[in-house]
C-alpha cells in the first residue's frame, strides 16, 4: 500500500471514532499490553492488593432424611 492509502485509512478512522475516543484508546491499549507482558512473565502479584482474599470454602448439603426423600419422590410422581 502506498502512503495515500494509509492517509485515507487514517482519515476514515478519525471520522468514525473521533479524536477524543482515539486519545483514550492509546493508554487503554498500553495498559492491556503491560498487563499481558506481566502475566507472561509471571508477575501476577498486584502491589495495590494488600488484602489477601480467603479461599472460598464449599460445603456439601446435609444428607436427606427419610421424610425429605419421600417428599421428593412424591413431588416427582405428581409432576409426571
Amino acid at each position: 500500500m502506498s502512503i495515500w492509502h494509509w492517509v485515507i485509512v487514517l482519515i476514515v478512522v478519525v471520522v468514525l471514532f473521533g479524536t477524543g475516543k482515539l486519545a483514550k484508546m492509546g493508554p487503554d491499549l498500553g495498559a492491556a499490553i503491560r498487563g499481558f507482558k506481566k502475566s507472561m512473565n509471571g508477575d501476577d502479584a498486584d502491589p495495590s492488593a494488600t488484602d489477601p482474599v480467603a479461599p472460598e470454602v464449599l460445603r456439601a448439603d446435609p444428607p436427606a432424611t427419610d421424610s425429605t426423600a419421600q417428599q421428593t419422590q412424591h413431588d416427582h410422581t405428581q409432576n409426571k
